[in-house]
């Protein structure tokens, strides 16, 4: 009977300690093993390598330069990756994977509002933290997520200072900003609904006139219905959104068709390299951006803003121009890093509550969360394509640049 409640009590002890570790987080000797299922394939292919690259970057500046110090002992950090193929219901998987199989206890977000509408489900079930850097989708943070974590400004900012603009320029012209007519075209997708619906909150506080207001084709290869209205009714502002592939068709095809626009907003010119393959095609273009590297956010691990451009061009020298979405995947990194360090401990729950009481300056901006997980300390900013360069142009006092009006 002794025995038998020995042997019990020791197969206790052993399970309790077993859960114990698992519970603690997934570290590899002095590596703390970070993981992400983002898109290397499929239509978010383009700017989930960015990420990557983003996530890359500062993991290798972080341990260059000691690593994350917790207690008396340095740790260096690691990204195990999966390709979720840009297909939400494979994010979801993977993450289970990384969770359950791979006995990861960090995630970095994948790319995209909708891989990560269905990421953030599955890390609030079992309360793993994710800092994430590519879903702005507003809808993400009214959840009641309290393990999903942004570094960037939401969807519904994103192209609100190019409406704001053309109220100002009919201002200073004598008109009214009800005289304004703008055409809009989005994807189909949470993020770009959400960036439309942010731009319809302005057009109305405006008074502004919505002459269009199409849905992308699912392909995101042909505009031309939206264009040939254009055309048509002389929109003086038209507002696209659909990601990388939808800005390189709207470039593409509004000249293609000639169609002249005064103001032509955009969302990821940079992603979509629309002056590497468009060239002066691409001149007068607004884009909307969450980081330039003419602001002036810097910190001890990058530097400046322009010091973290110059970094990134030279360790990726195929790129003329950084994309946001590889500077705020950095930031991502150096959120985990400043959390792992406050909290003195890789106990998910303890970094889950540092993370969530972050202060950060970073080259990328200010990070400091609400208690619904977005980012609250950061704005967004408006590039205008001059002569091949993204200048800044709005807001005005972060502006680098004059605008050009008309295109």
């Amino acid at each position: 009977m002794l025995k038998s409640l020995k042997h019990v009590l020791l197969s206790c002890t052993i399970a309790l300690f077993a859960l114990s570790i698992g519970a603690q987080a997934k570290v590899e000797g002095d590596t703390i093993v970070l993981g992400s299922a983002i898109s290397f394939t499929g239509k978010y292919a383009t700017n989930g390598i960015h990420a990557k690259n983003g996530y890359d970057l500062a993991v290798k500046m972080i341990n260059d330069a000691g690593g994350v110090k917790i207690g008396d002992k340095n740790y260096k950090l690691k990204v195990v990756y999966y390709d979720d193929e840009s297909t939400p219901a494979r994010t979801a998987q993977l993450l289970e994977r990384l969770i359950n199989q791979d006995e990861i206890k960090y995630i970095l977000g994948p790319y995209s509002s909708a891989t990560t509408k269905a990421a953030a489900p599955v890390t609030e079930q079992y309360k793993i933290p994710m800092v994430e850097a590519e879903g702005a989708s507003r809808s993400l943070f009214t959840q009641g997520y309290k393990y999903l974590f942004a570094v960037l400004s939401t969807s519904e900012q994103y192209l609100a200072s190019a409406v704001n603009l053309a109220a100002e320029i009919a201002e200073k012209n004598g008109k009214s900003p009800g005289d304004v007519k703008v055409a809009l075209a989005f994807e189909n997708d949470p993020f770009s609904l959400d960036v439309r619906a942010g731009v319809l909150e302005d057009i109305e506080r405006h008074g502004m006139k919505v002459v269009i207001d199409d849905k992308l084709p699912a392909d995101l290869s042909d505009m031309t219905a939206t264009l040939t209205k254009a055309k048509a009714l002389k929109p003086d502002l038209l507002i696209v959104s659909g990601h990388s592939k939808g800005a390189a068709t709207a470039v593409r095809q509004v000249n293609e068709l000639k169609v002249d626009i005064p103001m032509f907003a955009l969302t990821h010119c940079e992603a979509a390299d629309v002056v590497g393959k468009f060239g002066d095609g691409a001149n007068g273009i607004l884009c909307a951006t969450q980081w330039a590297e003419t602001l002036t956010y810097k910190d001890e691990l990058f530097g400046t803003a322009a010091e973290f451009d110059t970094l990134f061009k030279e360790t990726y020298p195929d790129y003329g121009t950084v994309p946001y979405q590889s500077a705020q995947a950095s930031a991502a990194v150096m959120v985990w890093k400043d959390a792992f360090e406050r909290a003195g401990t890789v106990d998910p729950e303890a970094v889950r509550d540092a993370i969530s009481g972050t202060d950060l300056a970073t080259f990328y901006g200010q990070i400091k969360f609400s208690d619904a997980g977005n980012n609250i300390a950061k704005p967004m900013v408006l590039r205008q394509i001059q002569d091949g360069k993204f200048n800044v142009v709005a807001p005005l006092e972060w502006a680098s640049h004059d605008l050009v009006h008309p295109r």
